[in-house]
């Protein structure tokens, strides 16, 4: 047995220290990011925002609703060739990724859908990364889609985001645990603090030329400004995102019902129920109705431009730079910088 006695923050802990600033209003921040990947060789240009892969959020009119503000969707697990024919608008293909799991019957509903849909984004999702299985799995995929984008996690540590990315992922997702409906923390009592797994792991992958997702814990605009402060290259947004029309659940009473991949209603769902040998962990809510998603995304955007002004940075890829966190909810009130 072994303790880690260093310092582990959350988005809670932190506020950013304002700087002076020759920005005069929030229209001169840019938030569009251009990135070249390390194995597939693409380039993304876009606001680095991601709606998660849930029930609720990740779904095609989600999509074509962000991709009007640049903004990226990674699609629920459970699409499949059929769930697509039906669909009738327009995605656009450079902002959206296809989902996987990583069983035998994953891959084979993975390489069907890319012989038939012109996906660039792979995103191989399951709640534990630290699998031998895991690692072995993005490189099988790496290894038949040598030119397609991946994303892979979830992970917290800076050893394996480098083994992920020296697998063959181009994005790692970071986050076990701080999402508003993942109960992993209660369940199994594992975890790591969010701002500080962002921070570990976007240094060790930027120093392999790879990328980072911050994957939950996000509650306000401020959360997603933080994120990108801590070194994050994407934030994906779940609860963030649910209760929309986009999300297609149903109303009712004011509500809409949102719930964790892996929570009873999940597994019941898709799986048939919870397999005997393990239990749920996500929860299921209920979250007010929030009509059409294009106010929400205006709110984040807005919130993540005033901070750039707060701090001095003209463009999102400089708001890593000019961060300063401030220490607020521990028991002692240090000041330190942020990523580099």
């Amino acid at each position: 047995m072994k303790i880690e006695d260093g310092i582990k923050l959350d988005f809670s802990d932190v506020l950013f220290r304002p700087k002076r600033s020759t920005l005069s209003s929030r229209r001169e921040v840019s938030l569009t990011r251009t990135y070249k990947f390390k194995h597939s060789q693409q380039e993304y240009t876009g606001v680095p925002i991601m709606a998660a892969n849930m029930d609720g959020v990740g779904t095609l009119a989600m999509a074509e609703a962000l991709s009007k503000y640049d903004l990226f969707t990674c699609l629920g697990k459970n699409y499949d060739s059929g769930g697509l024919e039906w669909y009738d608008g327009t995605v656009d293909w450079n902002n959206v990724a296809i989902s996987t799991g990583t069983s035998d019957k994953d891959f084979t509903k993975l390489v069907n859908m890319i012989e038939h849909y012109p996906f660039k984004y792979i995103c191989i999702d399951v709640a534990n990364g630290y699998s031998e299985h895991f690692g072995a799995f993005v490189a099988k995929v790496r290894e038949k889609y040598p030119t397609h984008t991946i994303i892979a996690g979830n992970v917290v540590t800076a050893d394996m985001t480098q083994e992920l990315i020296l697998n063959g992922a181009d994005i790692v997702k970071v986050g076990i645990g701080p999402g508003s409906v993942c109960t992993t923390r209660i369940q199994t009592g594992v975890g790591y603090p969010q701002l500080s797994a962002i921070m570990e792991c976007s240094d060790a992958a930027h120093g392999l030329g790879g990328h980072i997702i911050a994957d939950g814990g996000c509650t306000c605009p401020g959360d997603v400004a933080k994120a990108f402060g801590a070194g994050a290259d994407f934030v994906m947004l779940g609860g963030m995102l649910a209760g929309h029309d986009e999300g297609g659940g149903e109303v009712k009473d004011g509500t809409v019902t949102f719930y964790g991949m892996s929570s009873d209603t999940a597994m019941n769902k898709h799986h048939g129920g919870v397999a005997d040998y393990r239990s749920s962990e996500g929860r299921t809510v209920k979250v007010p109705y929030r009509g059409p998603v294009e106010n929400t995304v205006k709110d984040i955007l807005g919130g993540i431009r005033s901070t750039c002004t707060y701090i001095g940075a003209s463009e999102l890829k400089h708001l890593s730079k000019c961060t300063t966190f401030v220490r607020v909810n521990n028991q002692f009130n240090n000041v330190f910088s942020g990523a580099k």
